[in-house]
């Protein structure tokens, strides 16, 4: 039987401490029946993130490092990640330690072996300690606004992890180019008529001071996202 591709896409901007210790653990990972295709996107880092990405494509036979000449933002990166996939399942994997990649075989088994087109991996279908107060809220809030739209239920609209296959890639045009790329892609996998399967996973969420990115600001333009897309075509 053929080996199905998996490619795996991390979006990576000023990451230097952690970009090593995520590609390796994806390096390390052994799924039965599957090559990886790892995709690295460096999305104009001014720290040393791109030479340390270098030396782990030097390392990896199979990793592809782009780079944006300028900062874009996570949706144009990962959607520049997908054109440059050959992968039957395409999985995002954000370049520091929030996400565990040993979760990432839980995330694309059932479309690998069929059963499903999409899959997310859910943080609240497991118990974690939110660092945040109000992105907690805010999570639920914008996974609720998901459900009530496009009466799909989902737990963690706002998830990196986001697994689907070449056919659901290859019928859905995604335009954002920022962080309102998470509720733009689960938009128009719903409106494609794609069902999207959850499965939990573990997750560290880290401090502003260790790097986080996102902001209050990216909440509200997510929510407007999932209303913009509910009523527009296309």
């Amino acid at each position: 039987m053929k080996s199905k591709t998996l490619s795996i896409i991390i979006p990576v901007l000023n990451e230097d401490r952690f970009i090593s210790d995520v590609v390796n653990s994806v390096e390390n990972l052994e799924i039965s029946g599957v090559d990886k295709e790892v995709i690295i996107i460096d999305d104009g880092s001014t720290d040393s993130t791109h030479s340390v990405a270098e030396k782990l494509a030097k390392r990896w036979s199979n990793i592809k490092l782009l780079r944006n000449k300028k900062n874009r933002g996570k949706g144009y990166s990962v959607r520049r990640g997908i054109r440059e996939s050959s992968g039957d399942v395409i999985i995002i994997q954000d370049a520091d330690l929030e996400y565990n990649p040993e979760d990432i075989p839980k995330v694309v088994e059932p479309i690998l072996r069929g059963d499903a087109d999409v899959v997310y991996g859910s943080r609240f279908l497991r118990r974690h300690k939110p660092g945040y107060t109000l992105f907690y809220i805010g999570n639920l809030l914008l996974s609720f606004m998901t459900g009530l739209l496009y009466g799909a239920s989902v737990s963690d609209m706002e998830t990196c992890y986001k697994a689907f296959s070449r056919h659901v890639a290859d019928n859905i045009k995604l335009k954002a180019n920022r962080f309102d790329f998470e509720p733009e892609i689960t938009a128009k996998i719903l409106k494609q008529g794609f069902a999207i399967e959850e499965v939990p996973i573990k997750y560290a969420g880290r401090s502003f001071n260790e790097g986080k990115k996102i902001t209050w600001k990216d909440g509200m333009v997510a929510l407007w996202t999932l209303i913009e897309y509910r009523f527009k075509r296309g």
